[in-house]
């Protein structure tokens, strides 16, 4: 019997993990109730305890604040680099001298299980990003519904601070946990966070660099030039990531010499890009033109004018993955481009016209975050 009706093991591991956290809580108290700095005396009072839990979810708040902007890195446990239970890990060695669990999924089974309703500052905030179902993210929850984290990928990268506001992290969303016990000042605002993130902190923020260079393919044979190679391009970018409608986008304006072997010319555009992420991204703008436009079509010079225009190229980018090197994107690409040439001739050649219109080309591009 067909058995399409019935989920699929991750998605029942999905639907389990967050019926655990659904609920208010489970028997197991938070795992550090004492033996570690600041951890109030057996005999204390209510109130003394209270102030030496709040005392210690601010400690560690401020040492994983100290942290804001270092690079991502997978296992990094320093300045050089940290992955997200790596942060964890090291706010609570900083600010308590404890040793936590150093994998998200140990990190997940060790908390006591709370409602987002209840996590106090300094609790751990989980999430499945991954799709197959599993806790595969953690964050520090600050307050306000924000939380610092350290990100591996999306347009901006590094510890920062997002917002369970966000599109991303509603959605994959699991719930959360909590290290020290709780303290009696209950929801989910840190009173004494005097300094609270701000929005400019958010994981879609950010002010970046970027430098490319590609081949441009032929796709057009003529009589007088077989080469696969048409040219190079290159592109000088500044760019914008933003969240202005709580929709993370990417704004940025790009320089790009290009010289178009095929053709005869060098251009010369200025195209202004927007996407929702770095991934793909959609490009326009004016481009100047250096040189007479032709190909040689059957011993015929086929001529075109244009090129030099307010509207003389626009296109669509293609970064499918990324690697980073020392915090920063190192991605493959590939670009079509559409730049203003047309035909003067009477008699329409389809290949040639198009070639002449459009380009295709694959590189290399390197992006990196300046703010």
């Amino acid at each position: 019997m067909a058995n399409h009706h019935f989920p699929r093991p991750y998605i029942l591991t999905g639907f389990i993990i967050k019926l655990v956290f659904g609920a208010v809580s489970l028997p197991a108290a938070a795992p550090l109730s004492n033996g570690f700095a600041l951890a109030p005396a057996a005999k204390a009072s209510p109130a003394e305890k209270t102030a030496a839990f709040q005392e210690a979810r601010q400690q560690v708040l401020a040492a994983a604040g100290k942290y804001e902007h270092t690079p991502y890195r997978y296992g990094g446990v320093d300045q050089r680099g940290l992955d997200c239970s790596g942060l964890v890990y090291v706010s609570y060695r900083d600010a308590l001298g404890v040793s936590v669990p150093r994998n998200t999924w140990s990190l997940y089974s060790w908390v006591e299980k709370v409602r987002i309703e209840d996590a106090l500052p300094g609790d751990l905030l989980f999430f499945m990003t991954t799709g197959n179902g599993s806790i595969s993210h953690v964050g520090i929850f600050v307050g306000d519904g924000r939380f610092i984290h350290a990100a591996s990928e999306g347009p901006a990268t590094g510890v920062m601070y997002s917002s369970l506001d966000e599109r991303y992290w509603s959605r994959t969303f699991a719930g959360a946990g909590r290290a020290l016990p709780e303290t009696s000042t209950g929801g989910s605002v840190n009173p004494n966070n005097k300094n609270p993130p701000k929005a400019q902190n958010k994981q879609e923020n950010g002010i970046f660099l970027g430098f490319a260079m590609a081949p441009t393919w032929n796709t057009y044979s003529t009589s007088a030039d077989n080469n696969l190679l048409r040219g190079v391009v290159s592109q000088f970018r500044v760019a914008a990531a933003v969240e202005p409608f709580e929709q993370p986008m990417i704004f940025g304006v790009e320089l790009r010499p290009e010289w178009d072997r095929v053709l005869g010319v060098y251009r010369l555009p200025i195209t202004f890009s927007w996407g929702m992420n770095d991934k793909l991204r959609f490009f326009v703008g004016p481009a100047i033109s250096f040189g007479s436009a032709a190909l040689t079509v059957s011993g015929e010079t086929r001529r075109y004018i244009g090129g030099t225009s307010w509207f003389g190229a626009a296109g669509i980018t293609a970064a499918p993955f990324t690697v980073k090197i020392a915090g920063n994107d190192l991605s493959p690409y590939a670009e079509l481009a559409w730049q203003s040439y047309v035909s003067n001739n009477a008699r329409f050649n389809l290949g040639a016209d198009l070639a002449a219109g459009f380009r295709f080309s694959t590189g290399i591009r390197y992006t990196w975050k300046v703010k």
